[in-house]
């Protein structure tokens, strides 16, 4: 690398076509999921990392003395706030090919779980993986995030399923985020499926974690949240609610797989707990997604694994139109969904799921944001947030979902400094 990870920089652009800020200190709910707050010929300034000026180039440059910074002329290229994923699996062992294969001579989803596949598949791979090998995985894969112009990510573990391998997921997280560009958000996904050992014996598993991995877990810090796979086959609503009460009086932030595959009641969980995210969606009732509305809890979509499954889509529109407030995210896994691009998602939110280009982007960056309790620091350009920007290579945001599949971030910038330049030469990945 070229510079110093984590390290701060004194930045300015100028000349941006549209530099779209989605300000904001808080989810958007609703319609405000269309109002980007575009200046054109827009230009800000960095300082030690931080946001310190938003305004018309004109009067960005007018107010510094412009010998203390990098200067970055935008002309004819949309500026952004950086991405945020607000919900993948980046941290695993092994891959499932063969199950991509099944599921397209017809296998389900559950079908493959109950023949050993799924989840508890990636299980003894992840286990037998050293801390190294992890960390050299997940690098790589933050790597192309990072070059998707992702600078926030929230990981999660749950592909150990006993003490020694969850937290050493965690851990892994926790190292690369020290050494790593993207700021990474752990999350305990412990009960994320039902471990050989516990096979017909759910409760007992949920005691396991309650008693033997969560309090560990709070406290060595390990994860800001927990999560759960509240499914019908996995975990009910009443383990899920015992797994989330026990992590929530350790201090830990709340979130739910929830109504993925049938109608549990996950929505509604989600709400009566007060966890700040409910995920996937595709199957939650009005009644839930319109509790989740008045709750203010985030519903948290994720296209490429409904794309992947060859499933219906999650009823953004309808949550939209309901007063939610919408995040999309990736998903990244190695059995759903094995893809970590951006593109992707923008164009199936587009196109498949009645969003606008305007609610897409808030949905990655501000709502994103929102869904990992970082909407105060990050999803936005406003002053005072972290310098984590995006410079496309079109004049418009709106190329984004228009160049389907294809990346169109030229740079990213993270806490003032370029690390990924994709048209220098080498800077393809992280400089």
């Amino acid at each position: 690398m070229n510079v110093e990870l984590k390290k701060t920089g004194n930045l300015i652009i100028k000349n941006a076509s549209e530099l779209v800020t989605c300000t904001g200190f808080a989810a958007k709910h609703g319609k405000e999921m269309a109002e980007l707050h575009i200046l054109y010929d827009g230009g800000l300034t960095i300082e030690n990392g931080i946001i310190t000026k938003i305004g018309k180039t004109e009067e960005i440059l007018g107010s510094v003395d412009l010998s203390h910074y990098e200067i970055i002329d935008a002309s004819g290229k949309a500026v952004l706030p950086g991405f945020v994923d607000s919900h993948t699996h980046f941290v695993f062992g092994g891959y499932r090919a063969e199950e991509f294969s099944w599921r397209l001579k017809g296998m389900s989803y559950m079908e493959i779980m109950a023949q050993g596949g799924g989840i508890v598949s990636t299980v003894e791979a992840t286990r037998k993986a050293t801390k190294e090998e992890l960390v050299d995985l997940g690098r790589k894969r933050l790597d192309s995030m990072l070059a998707f112009g992702v600078t926030t990510v929230e990981g999660k573990s749950g592909y150990g399923l006993d003490y020694a391998a969850e937290l050493k997921q965690l851990v892994v997280m926790g190292e690369l985020d020290a050494s790593h560009p993207v700021d990474i958000v752990r999350t305990f996904l412990g009960a994320h499926a039902v471990p050989k050992a516990y096979e017909g014996n759910e409760e007992g598993f949920i005691e396991y974690l309650v008693q033997e991995v969560l309090p560990d877990v709070a406290k060595g810090k390990l994860a800001e949240f927990c999560d759960v796979f509240c499914e019908k086959g996995v975990f009910s609503i009443g383990q899920s609610r015992r797994l989330l009460e026990n992590a929530r009086s350790l201090g830990l932030q709340l979130k739910l797989h929830a109504d993925e595959i049938t109608p549990l009641g996950g929505a509604e969980l989600a709400v009566e707990l007060g966890a700040i995210s409910a995920d996937h969606l595709l199957c939650a009732s009005d009644a839930g997604i319109q509790k989740m509305a008045k709750a203010g809890v985030v519903a948290t979509l994720l296209p490429g694994t409904a794309f992947s499954l060859k499933e219906s889509y999650a009823r953004a529109r309808f949550m939209i139109d309901s007063g939610c407030a919408v995040a999309l995210a990736t998903d990244f896994n190695p059995g759903s969904c094995f893809s970590e691009s951006i593109p992707l998602i923008f164009s199936l939110a587009t196109i498949y799921m009645g969003m606008s280009p305007e609610e897409a982007v808030t949905a990655l960056t501000i709502n994103g944001a929102a869904a990992i309790g970082r909407e105060k620091d990050v999803g936005s350009l406003d002053v005072g947030k972290s310098g984590d920007v995006l410079i496309l290579e079109f004049p418009s945001y709106r190329y984004i979902p228009y160049r389907i599949g294809v990346n169109c971030v030229e740079k990213v910038i993270k806490k003032g400094q370029i690390v990924v330049d994709r048209f220098k030469e080498g800077g393809g990945t992280p400089c």
